[in-house]
């Protein structure tokens, strides 16, 4: 009789382990495809960046343009976007809770680039704008020895943006160092002043850029015929503004997630996790991908130095998958 009641409780236990497995095995198998399907984008992503800093670095004629350096600044604060978010995506998917000596800098870091975004953007338009109708005396603070007047209050207001929308409100008093916790935003900060102070700063932040970038299109457009200058560089100084307008556009899509979020709840069946999933690939990892690789291959002198170098390290490549003598040139 005791042989027979074991037997049925071994049974039992079975059957439960059996349960179990059957109902977490999909959703880490989703976990997983997740994460296969982050870490390419992410990767090819950082070696562009890469290559493109590596150029940037060793051909004085960049560093010594406004243009060049503004955007040497947007591909660093695109990086330190991409690599922040992809940190806190891996946390969440992986339910790792961090200690909030490690997350607050996470995401302070994730929001004071989110943010730093659109002014990079309006100082790059405004760069254009004064390189047109300024191009023999233009401002001490947008030449290129001193364009760090215009970055740093940048960098710097972005800063005080992310640590107010991160400590707004009211706060139980916790231990950083030993106080662990699902790394977003909203577990951090639940207090309801959070979502407003955020509402209002991207919405004035993203409504000033975008009339800082209408402002200089038109004012290009409006002044060309007056002016005696090369139609060649005008018309590439519209065509640079407008990407900065398609950039801020493509910036404008994470503020989408609402609206996404909601249709698809009404038209799909999807779990909550996939939904935040699919939001936060196409809205904001897609965008981030692609503003500054656009911008890079628009770039006749920079694109011809990406060919150079994805050219001599194909052949390189090949060189040592086939025993083939070669030298890889160097470009300056």
């Amino acid at each position: 009789m005791q042989n027979r009641e074991l037997f049925v409780h071994s049974s039992k236990m079975q059957n439960l382990t059996v349960v179990s497995i059957n109902a977490t095995s999909p959703k880490s198998f989703s976990v997983i495809v997740k994460v296969c399907v982050v870490i390419p984008f992410f990767c090819i992503f950082l070696c562009f960046i890469v290559v493109m800093l590596q150029i940037f670095a060793s051909h004085k004629q960049f560093l010594d343009t406004s243009r060049y350096i503004l955007f040497t600044h947007m591909l660093i604060n695109d990086a330190l976007q991409i690599l922040s978010s992809v940190l806190l995506f891996l946390c969440v998917m992986g339910r790792v809770k961090l200690p909030l000596l490690f997350c607050i800098p996470l995401l302070l870091v994730c929001s004071c680039t989110f943010q730093n975004t659109t002014f990079i953007l309006a100082a790059m338009s405004l760069e254009r704008y004064v390189a047109i109708f300024y191009p023999l005396q233009r401002p001490a603070s947008w030449r290129s020895d001193r364009i760090w007047i215009i970055t740093l209050p940048l960098w710097i207001i972005s800063f005080i943006f992310a640590i107010n929308e991160l400590f707004i409100g009211k706060h139980s008093p916790v231990d950083v160092l030993s106080t662990s916790m699902i790394c977003k935003l909203t577990v951090i900060n639940q207090s309801p002043i959070q979502g407003v102070y955020r509402l209002v700063v991207y919405v004035l932040s993203f409504a000033v850029v975008g009339v800082i970038i209408l402002f200089t299109y038109v004012r290009i457009v409006m002044d060309t015929r007056k002016m005696r200058q090369d139609r060649a560089s005008v018309s590439k100084a519209m065509h640079t503004v407008l990407l900065h307008g398609f950039q801020l556009l493509l910036c404008l899509l994470a503020f989408t997630q609402p609206i996404s979020e909601t249709l698809i709840v009404l038209h799909t069946n999807w779990p909550p996790e996939d939904v935040a999933f699919f939001n936060f690939f196409c809205f904001i990892l897609i965008p981030r991908f692609l503003s500054p690789l656009i911008y890079g291959f628009r770039d006749q002198s920079l694109r011809k130095h990406i060919e150079k170098r994805f050219l001599c390290w194909s052949k390189k490549v090949f060189n040592q998958l086939l025993p083939i003598s070669h030298t890889c040139v160097s470009y300056s």
